[in-house]
C-alpha cells in the first residue's frame, strides 16, 4: 500500500513526507473533457524539443498538493507570525496595502513587451519613485533597475569604473572598512578592483587617519556602510569623503541600513557620490525567502551620464525611454527591474509621506536603543556607543560556562522567538546582532528581552539546558556541516 493511502494528518509534531513519497500511480489533479478540435501530433508543433518520455513527476490529486504545501507552511516562520530580530537585514512588518497596490490589474497584468505608449502610467510611477528616492537620499539621479542590494553595489561600482575610465584611468583599488557588508568586497572584486581593508577604530568607526594613509592615485573609491554593521553612524563620513575626493576618488555608500537615516540624513549632502538602497528592506516588500528585491542606485550629477539604460525621460506630460547614452554602462536588468517591488515601494512612500518616513526612522532607533539598554550587562557589549537601528552583543559573558552564541540562538527558539543574526559582523567574536525595526511594540520587545535575560540566567546557573537547546522545536540540532558537505539532492 502506498504511504499516501494511510496518511491522514501532519503538523509540527509529525514528519511530512515528500510529494514523491505521497505519489500514487495514475492519480491526477485535473480532468479535461474530450477536445472539440482535431487532435494534432505535438512533434509537429514542437519538433525536436518535444519530450519523448514522460517526466518522472509525482502523481497527486489537487487536495494532496494543497494539503502538503499547507502543512509545510505551518513549519515556516514569517513576519506575519512574529518578531524577526535579524540584524543588518531590516526584517520589518510590511503593510498589506503595498501588496494590494502591486496586485492591481493595471500593474500586475502589464506585459513587458508592451509599447511605451500603452504603459504611460507605469512609467509615471517609476519616474516619480526615482525622484522620491533621490530626494530622500540627497542624490541627483536614481536608476531603479538593479534587482537587489548586491546587484545595486555591482551597478554602482561599474559606474565608478566607467567614470574613471572616461578620464583615462580606471584605477586599481577600492578601500573597504572591516565593518562593511560582505558583498562590498565581492562587488569590488567582480569589477576587477583590488580590495584594501581599512581597520576600524576603537569605536568600530572608519578612522580618517587610516583612510589618509591608504588613499592615493590608484584608489578608485571607498565603500562605506552607513550606519555601519555595528549600528553606529559614521560621524566622520564627511571628513573621509573630503580625503578621498582630494585624491580624485569617489565615495560609495552602502545604503542597506537606510531604515536608520530616512528624514534625518541625506548622504548626498555629506559627500556620497554613489549609493544603493534596498527597497525590500526599507520600503515595504516582504523580505526573506530569496526575494524578490530591488536595489536602486542614486548618483551625483557627475555620474549621471553613466546610469544604466534605459533612462526614463519626461517631456511635457509624456514619458519615453532613452537608450542612446554614449557613456552609459548599458543594461543591468531586463525590462524595468523587479517592477512589483517598485510599485510596493511607491505605495509605501505615498502612504507614509515625509513625516511618516521620519517617524519610522525615529521609532527604529528608539527600539534598538531600548533593546540595547535592557540587555546591557547580561550580555557583553563590545562597542558601547550610541546606536541607530541595531545593536551588537557578544557571548563573552556566557562563554565562561561554555555557552556560545549558537546555543543562545537555539535556546531562543524554545521561547517562541526567531533567533537574531549570529556571528556577524566578523569584527565581533561571537556576535549577537539584533535589529527590532520600527514595527515592533514595546510589549513584544519586552517579551523578547525577558527571554534573552532568562537565557543569560540559565547560561549561568544551568548551562547544559542552553547548550542542548532547542528542546521544543520540530528540528533540534542539525548537522549543518554534514548537510553542506554531503547534500541530499535526490528524493
Amino acid at each position: 500500500m502506498n504511504f499516501s493511502d494511510t496518511y491522514t494528518s501532519c503538523g509540527p509534531q509529525n514528519e511530512e513526507p515528500t510529494v514523491f513519497e505521497q505519489s500514487v500511480a495514475g492519480r491526477r489533479g485535473f480532468a479535461f473533457g474530450s477536445p472539440d478540435v482535431p487532435a494534432s501530433d505535438p512533434k509537429d508543433t514542437f519538433g525536436p524539443v518535444f519530450r519523448t518520455a514522460l517526466a518522472e513527476l509525482p502523481e497527486l490529486s489537487e487536495v494532496d498538493v494543497a494539503r502538503h504545501f499547507t502543512r509545510l507552511s505551518t513549519l515556516n516562520y514569517s513576519k506575519d507570525i512574529g518578531l524577526y530580530p535579524l540584524g543588518s537585514c531590516t526584517m520589518k512588518y510590511n503593510p498589506k496595502v503595498a501588496n494590494k497596490a502591486a496586485s492591481l490589474a493595471g500593474f500586475a497584468q502589464t506585459h513587458p513587451y508592451q509599447d511605451v505608449s500603452t504603459i504611460q502610467g507605469n512609467l509615471a510611477l517609476l519616474h516619480t519613485l526615482q525622484n522620491d528616492l533621490a530626494k530622500i537620499c540627497g542624490m541627483d539621479a536614481v536608476t531603479l533597475w538593479p534587482a537587489a542590494g548586491s546587484h545595486g553595489e555591482l551597478t554602482g561600482i561599474l559606474m565608478i569604473r566607467a567614470y574613471h575610465t572616461s578620464k583615462g584611468n580606471p584605477r586599481k583599488k577600492i578601500l573597504i572598512p572591516d565593518s562593511a557588508h560582505g558583498t562590498n568586497p565581492a562587488s569590488a572584486a567582480i569589477c576587477d578592483y583590488e580590495v584594501v581593508q581599512i581597520k576600524s577604530d576603537g569605536c568600530g568607526l572608519v578612522d580618517p587617519a587610516e583612510v589618509e594613509k591608504h588613499m592615493d592615485a590608484d584608489v578608485a573609491a571607498i565603500m562605506v556602510t552607513n550606519p555601519n554593521t555595528l549600528g553606529i553612524f559614521e560621524k566622520d563620513f564627511k571628513k573621509v569623503a573630503d580625503i578621498v575626493h582630494s585624491k580624485g576618488g569617489l565615495v560609495y555608500c552602502d545604503g542597506a541600513n537606510l531604515n536608520a537615516l530616512m528624514g534625518y540624513v541625506k548622504m548626498g549632502r555629506i559627500g556620497c557620490d554613489v549609493m544603493h538602497m534596498n527597497l525590500h528592506k526599507t520600503f515595504a516588500t516582504p523580505h526573506g525567502g530569496g526575494g524578490p528585491g530591488a536595489g536602486p542606485v542614486g548618483v551625483n550629477m557627475a555620474l549621471e551620464p553613466f546610469l544604466p539604460t534605459p533612462v526614463i525621460v519626461k517631456r511635457g506630460d509624456k514619458y519615453s525611454l532613452e537608450e542612446k547614452r554614449p557613456l552609459s554602462i548599458g543594461r543591468v536588468r531586463s525590462f524595468f527591474g523587479n517592477f512589483g517591488v517598485l510599485v510596493r515601494a511607491y505605495a509605501y512612500i505615498r502612504e507614509m509621506g515625509g513625516e511618516g518616513l521620519t517617524a519610522a526612522t525615529r521609532l527604529a532607533v528608539l527600539n534598538a536603543n531600548y533593546v540595547k539598554a535592557r540587555l546591557k550587562g547580561a550580555y557583553d557589549l563590545p562597542y558601547d556607543c550610541p546606536v541607530l537601528h541595531e545593536c551588537v552583543f557578544s557571548d563573552a559573558i556566557q562563554n565562561k560556562t561554555g555557552v556560545k552564541t549558537i546555543d543562545i540562538a537555539k535556546r531562543l527558539m524554545d521561547y517562541g522567538f526567531h533567533p537574531p543574526t549570529v556571528y556577524f559582523p566578523l569584527i565581533v567574536h561571537g556576535a549577537i546582532m539584533i535589529e527590532p525595526t520600527e514595527t515592533e511594540s514595546k510589549g513584544l520587545l519586552d517579551r523578547f528581552c525577558d527571554a534573552m535575560l532568562e537565557i543569560a540566567k540559565e547560561a549561568k546557573e544551568t548551562p547544559e539546558i542552553v547548550r542542548n537547546a532547542p528542546h521544543k522545536a520540530f528540528r533540534t540540532r542539525l548537522d549543518e556541516v554534514g548537510a553542506a558537505r554531503e547534500p541530499c539532492l535526490k528524493a
